[in-house]
């Protein structure tokens, strides 16, 4: 018997929360997982690089998988791999097999993301509540959780690889309670079984993934830059670095608990809209300022106006009409994750001809562009 709506969002809310966990644990042991098979830096990003390209290989084919199997299975799957990734990544020797692991864990989180995205947007359509904002806010808290949990295990003395196989261990449980309480397959799991399981993105929805890819490409660049940006250019302590980091953070968990509150009052092109406003204003703040206090000041106005432009995005891909939504979700996390990858190596590059103040001014760019693009990205 299917479970409640009510517990169908406490368990969508709980996997976003779980998987937040698990990326922020990862996210914090990089440094061991280069230091484990000797990677220089090229290796290490050529890792990376890895699961991301696994990513995006796998929403070739997660729509009609979600389909054909239902959210419940496809999530089961997905994060019983992830958890085998996490566990025991830091438990192998030779460093070829790194590329192979990296491979499957973006594999799986493109899976469960594709899944539990598309589940919210069916809870959303069925009940009227908006639910797309706060289970993107539970993985912002969750990947905060999760990283400073292991810097405390690191003080404690408790081996990375030790940490991330208490994760994986522990995590696994929970995923697979929550997985449980997802739907089913779809009443048109079997339909059209001979259509092509993804077509690339064309009209409204090639237009939302490259607003989802513009703020994916700012996001990414102050999750990368902004504690660096903070102690190289503006000359504040590694502490101060730090901090801005967390306040960017803290904000883009704050503005997603709220979001879904919002965006029951507020129709999506103007929410689109002020959120760009917000995310260039506090970008320049940030780069005008010229102390670490304004950029702190600036990076919170940017968390607030970056925190809710995805989740608009998948909630609009997923009530296209005429469109699953677990397909409308993958085409516009498609073009995201497109841009997610070569967003941060774009603003490197430039750095490293220009200045690292003067490449981070794409972020104001790109912030502008979401918002001069919103009434006609999102215009019924």
């Amino acid at each position: 018997m299917p479970a409640s709506h009510a517990l169908q969002r406490t368990a969508a809310r709980t996997l976003f929360a779980a998987l937040g966990l698990g990326i922020g644990a990862w996210g914090a042991q990089v440094p061991a997982l280069a230091q484990r098979y000797a990677l220089n830096e090229a290796q290490l990003s050529m890792a990376l690089l890895a699961a991301a390209i696994g990513a995006v290989s796998c929403l070739l084919v997660a729509p009609k998988l979600v389909m054909r199997v239902g959210p419940r299975r496809c999530v089961k799957g997905a994060s019983s791999i992830m958890c085998l990734v996490i566990a025991g990544v830091l438990f192998g020797e030779a460093w070829w097999t790194i590329g192979a692991i990296m491979v499957g864990f973006g594999l799986s989180t493109a899976l469960f993301d594709v899944s539990v995205n598309a589940e919210a947007n069916r809870i959303e359509q069925e009940t009227g509540w908006k639910l797309m904002s706060s289970v993107h806010a539970m993985f912002s808290l969750g990947s905060m959780v999760g990283a400073l949990g292991c810097a405390g295990l690191l003080r404690l003395g408790v081996a990375p690889q030790w940490q991330l196989a208490g994760f994986g261990l522990a995590l696994l449980p929970v995923y697979l309670w929550a997985a449980h309480q997802l739907d089913g397959p779809h009443p048109d799991a079997h339909a059209d079984e001979n259509n092509s399981p993804f077509t690339l993105p064309t009209g409204p929805l090639l237009w939302m993934g490259m607003v989802g890819a513009l703020g994916l490409v700012a996001e990414g660049a102050l999750f990368d830059w902004s504690a660096l940006y903070v102690k190289q250019e503006l000359q504040g302590s590694a502490a101060m670095g730090a901090l801005a980091f967390a306040a960017f953070s803290a904000a883009m968990a704050y503005g997603r608990l709220r979001g879904d509150s919002v965006r029951a009052r507020v129709a999506p092109p103007r929410l689109l809209r002020v959120s760009g406003v917000l995310a260039a204003v506090g970008m320049a703040i940030a780069l005008v300022g010229g102390r670490p206090e304004a950029a702190l000041v600036g990076f919170v106005i940017v968390g607030l106006g970056l925190a809710n432009i995805v989740p608009v995005m998948f909630a609009a891909a997923g009530q296209m009409e005429g469109v699953p939504p677990a397909q409308g979700v993958a085409a516009v996390s498609a073009v995201g994750y497109a841009g997610f990858l070569f967003g941060p190596p774009m603003i490197g590059g430039l750095a490293r001809v220009t200045s690292l103040s003067a490449a981070l001014w794409l972020v104001v760019l790109f912030a502008a562009l979401i918002a001069a693009m919103s009434g006609r990205v999102l215009k019924r």
